[in-house]
């Protein structure tokens, strides 16, 4: 008898010890909306005492560059902290979050930094997120704030139109045509 009970003792054991390892590091997720050219997009989080890891979605326009920067939010250092470890900027092509084609873009880490920033160049539209990693060390957990800013896109030169070529060759047989005519003179 004492037998059996050892195995499934073994079993609610790991299962104990599985759940503890996942309410240990908080993982929360958050839709920002799309960032617009020129007006950051502000976000915010708030971590109960120990790791945490937050992902932040959102949607940019075409742009020719952005960057994002986390904080900890210093007005009460006495309850509240946070040490930042990574800060990363992944592209998320069809909107579903950790499946095959997100793709890491850049990644900034500190281990026990109080605030992280990172920049992309040029980016696509489209859906984006970022992860927020580290340590609520305050005795109420910590809290912290971030910002993701984006530039214009350069203009592009247009691309001449069939005409605008008919005018260039017209414009150069005219010249050729008066060079040619001061020649016979």
């Amino acid at each position: 008898m004492m037998l059996r009970m050892k195995k499934p003792l073994k079993y609610v054991a790991a299962l104990a010890a599985t759940v503890l390892a996942c309410a240990s590091a908080q993982a929360t997720t958050t839709n920002l909306g799309a960032a617009v050219v020129g007006t950051p997009l502000s976000f915010g989080g708030l971590a109960a005492p120990g790791a945490f890891n937050d992902v932040f979605t959102f949607t940019l326009p075409v742009n020719g560059g952005s960057g994002y920067s986390v904080t900890n939010f210093g007005l009460l250092p006495n309850q509240y902290s946070t040490v930042f470890s990574t800060l990363s900027l992944v592209s998320n092509p069809d909107g579903i979050l950790f499946n095959a084609d997100d793709q890491l873009l850049s990644t900034s880490t500190s281990p026990g930094g109080n605030s992280l920033a990172l920049a992309w160049g040029a980016s696509n539209s489209g859906n984006y997120y970022l992860v927020v990693g580290g340590v609520a060390n305050g005795p109420l957990g910590g809290i912290y704030n971030g910002a993701i800013s984006v530039t214009a896109a350069p203009p592009t030169s247009p691309i001449p139109e069939p005409e605008t070529y008919a005018m260039l060759l017209a414009g150069l047989g005219a010249v050729g045509f008066m060079t040619r005519r001061r020649r016979a003179i």
